[in-house]
């Protein structure tokens, strides 16, 4: 083996890592529950590979959780190399952020239930998603897109009825109309 090159099977492991993930993401997103049989299956592992990297169901939730919130916080400086400032934001509300309020919609009971017996979720998931609004709203703020100061936990929270979206329904639209409603509120 080089330098530097990976072992298939630390590939294999890293691929069935994520992908069990995605599969409890999209099952705790729809009914709130993990079964690590019916996981297992869907990510086409054995059970036993599950519980390798799961030890418990707490510990799956947290980790599907911990995805979500790295995932929404790494996309931001993407976003913000491959669009204005404004469209960043605005791709990021829409495509982003709204998908995984849906999710941690699904994942609120579990999270609650998970959490119970081993404290608070990591403050470190809240102070990243603070860091990624304030890296957005700096930039538009030096764009001059929007007025300066504004506070990330205050515009958080107004993104807030991204809970309320349905699934189900023109969810897309829906947030794009929220973001242009905040936005005009933000840019005055």
């Amino acid at each position: 083996m080089t330098t530097g090159s990976v072992s298939p099977r630390r590939a294999d492991t890293r691929r069935n890592h994520e992908r069990i993930l995605v599969v409890a993401g999209e099952s705790l997103a729809r009914t709130g529950e993990v079964s690590f049989n019916a996981i297992a299956k869907q990510a086409e592992v054995g059970v036993g590979t599950v519980y390798r990297h799961f030890p418990t169901p707490e510990a799956l939730i947290l980790a599907v959780y911990q995805r979500e919130v790295r995932h929404i916080v790494e996309i931001v400086p993407v976003l913000l190399d491959k669009h204005a400032p404004d469209e960043a934001f605005r791709v990021w509300v829409t495509d982003h952020l709204a998908h995984y309020m849906m999710t941690k919609k699904g994942l609120a009971d579990a999270l609650r239930r998970a959490t119970a017996s081993r404290g608070e979720l990591p403050a470190s998931a809240y102070e990243s998603m603070i860091g990624a609004m304030a890296a957005l709203l700096e930039a538009n703020a030096a764009a001059g897109t929007v007025r300066p100061g504004l506070d990330p936990v205050v515009v958080l929270r107004g993104l807030a009825g991204l809970l309320l979206l349905d699934p189900g329904g023109d969810w897309r639209g829906e947030a794009a109309s929220l973001a242009d409603l905040l936005w005009q509120g933000m840019a005055g």
